[in-house]
């Protein structure tokens, strides 16, 4: 299980930061607030496409495109755990379609 936290630095993270874990079974979304959050887990085999803005300066964001279900957008994070976060997840969804 691998998990990766939006900065605090980022806008909309200064309290209560976006947080993403990713383990066998697929990718967990949480975004808290401060009454209430929301806690979204996605399987690996329900997973379309995923998307990363990178800017040049400021903090990325990830978009995870879901069959049936829409889409999931967190933002916050570094440039470099976005990259990763894809990379996993594109490769978990390979393997996933090869067993099929």
């Amino acid at each position: 299980m691998k998990e990766y936290q939006a900065s605090r630095m980022s806008e909309g993270n200064k309290v209560l930061p976006n947080k993403i874990r990713i383990d066998n079974d697929g990718i967990t979304f949480r975004i808290p607030g401060v009454f209430s959050g929301e806690e979204k887990t996605i399987p690996f085999s329900r997973i379309s496409s995923v998307e990363i803005n990178t800017p040049l300066v400021g903090f990325s964001s990830i978009t995870i495109n879901t069959t049936g279900e829409g889409a999931i957008v967190a933002t916050g994070f570094y440039k470099e755990d976005v990259l990763e976060i894809k990379k996993i997840v594109l490769e978990k969804i390979n393997i996933i379609q090869n067993k099929s």
